[in-house]
């Protein structure tokens, strides 16, 4: 049977989408073609054009409804009772996560691998990630230009989650190409080519962390896995299969996410070189930097909901099986919470972005992001007097996860 996202696309001819675009445009004034590289690539304009004439918007490509309100969103991302996860299991993954659960099996799972992201296991990690960038820059002596997604925005994490799971981190470049399949799992809408991807990236990461688990069961050793193998709570584990679904979690959020937060921020601050020089000199200003780049360009665009019962919602009537785009990127720029929401200002003091989303699925590996980009940003601008964007990056042609394909500077 073909995947709702393959037919999706099939179904997608010029003339029918055209057709499904024009109504949703004559019924609000306004479209959101998830399709459009333009939309991909610079998502923010047709945010802030839905905010003023539609912010509450039925989309017709997909039996959805997109919402670009900071208070709608947390509403929506707060209420599992009504706005569902589990419904909305990610399509071609063949092993269910935390991101795809609803209580009581998110809350059995996540109290179970919460274990290893408490606020002391994270901070024991600092002294090893500071050396992990110190290593990566030692690296790049002598090199006047470099890709610094490449060569230190992807190695980073990659390199901290292996050593965390116990895995050879000299297997980066295999999960890098796995994690860049998997993650397009996430994506409304896939074409053949992609979904042959994600299945092909999901069956060979499963066999190699099968491999991992063998060992692992046979010699326990002090890492992650291990810890996830043993771990109970009131008589409970993970299975087998939750434990696959977790590791595959944990290498492909941790890789993207933080990636795209360090890609993502850097390029903001060469955009906007005001505030990189505020940063220089007010280095106190790291923590509120790093949130305010979450905010300004989150790796995380949208976050999908499926509503579980017939509802009014702003005045707009819900049917159960819809499904809710709740935009991050655009929440995060609302005017009626964030003052010139579309200027960076490293300093600013108002309400939290929601990058990390709200309620039971709060991101479990904040801390352990927020400790990476700390380590990141403090390690380049202490190592290079000056940085400089080379040339104008790309965008991945992805919606849900932004970041940029490669960021070329040049350093002194």
């Amino acid at each position: 049977m073909k995947s709702a996202s393959r037919m999706i696309r099939n179904l997608l001819t010029p003339i029918a989408k055209r057709a499904l675009l024009t109504w949703e445009h004559l019924e609000s004034g306004i479209s959101f073609d998830l399709t459009s590289r333009d939309v991909r690539a610079n998502p923010y304009d047709l945010y802030e054009r839905l905010r003023q004439r539609d912010p509450v918007h039925r989309m017709r490509l997909i039996n959805a409804w997109a919402m670009t309100g900071y208070e709608d969103a947390e509403a929506v991302l707060r209420d599992h009772r009504r706005f569902s996860s589990g419904e909305n299991k990610l399509e071609y993954a063949p092993y269910r996560t935390m991101l795809d659960l609803d209580p009581p099996d998110h809350t059995r799972l996540r109290s179970l691998v919460s274990k290893a992201f408490t606020p002391r296991s994270v901070s024991a990690l600092g002294p090893r990630v500071d050396q992990i960038v110190e290593d990566l820059l030692d690296g790049l002596a002598g090199k006047g230009r470099f890709d610094l997604i490449g060569e230190f925005a992807f190695p980073l994490p990659v390199i901290v989650i292996a050593e965390m799971l116990g895995v050879p981190a000299e297997d980066r470049d295999r999960f890098n190409v796995w994690s860049n399949d998997i993650a397009l799992a996430v994506e409304p809408v896939l074409n053949d080519e992609e979904i042959e991807r994600v299945e092909r990236s999901s069956a060979e990461i499963v066999e190699y962390f099968e491999e991992i688990i063998a060992l692992r069961r046979q010699q326990p050793q002090d890492d992650l896995l291990s810890a996830l193998l043993a771990a109970e709570e009131e008589g409970d584990r993970l299975s087998h299969d939750e434990l696959i679904g977790t590791l595959m979690l944990l290498l492909v959020a941790g890789n993207e996410t933080t990636r795209s937060l360090i890609g993502n921020g850097m390029l903001a601050l060469l955009r906007n070189p005001d505030q990189l020089r505020r940063l220089r000199d007010h280095p106190n200003l790291l923590d509120s930097a790093i949130n305010e780049l979450l905010r300004y360009d989150s790796p995380v665009q949208f976050i999908i909901r499926v509503v579980l019962e017939d509802m009014e919602f702003q005045g707009r009537q819900f049917q159960a099986g819809q499904k809710v785009l709740v935009l991050v990127g655009a929440a995060n720029r609302d005017p009626a919470v964030f003052s010139d929401p579309g200027t960076l200002d490293i300093g600013r003091e108002e309400e939290s972005h929601i990058s990390f989303g709200r309620g039971i699925h709060y991101c479990l590996g904040s801390p352990l992001a927020l400790l990476e980009a700390r380590a990141a940003f403090a390690g380049l601008l202490a190592r290079f007097a000056s940085i400089q964007l080379v040339s104008e990056p790309e965008f991945r042609d992805q919606i849900v996860l932004r970041g940029v394909e490669d960021l070329w500077i040049e350093v002194d």
